[in-house]
């Protein structure tokens, strides 16, 4: 089994082919191929190859799927006692990829 450590957007991913998932968003095109070249770690069964702090020569290719919001989060902030309430809404930007290969 293949996989791999990424960083991307101030976060890291363990990812494998056919995985998808949501990451921060990204200025790309859906439907575009996008290059990951922060790679940590790269585990090819009994081979380990760990960066100091990101490997050179490993790259993880990813097909962007779609660019979307993610659900409202609600921010609600109330001190006791004194009247004070503040409620706000939020709605995450993320890009959502699947991993095609890890080189």
């Amino acid at each position: 089994m293949k996989f791999a450590i990424i960083e991307t957007g101030g976060k890291q991913y363990q990812v494998m082919p056919g995985l998808k998932l949501r990451i921060e968003k990204l200025e790309v095109e859906a439907d575009s191929v996008l290059m990951l070249d922060k790679v940590l770690l790269v585990v090819d069964g009994e081979d380990v190859q760990i960066g100091t702090p990101y490997l050179t020569d490993a790259k993880v290719e990813a097909k962007v799927l779609r660019q979307g919001k993610a659900d409202k989060k609600i921010v609600f902030k109330y001190h006791s006692k004194t009247r004070y309430r503040k409620k706000k809404g939020h709605r995450q930007l993320f890009t959502e990829i699947e991993i095609v290969k890890i080189a």
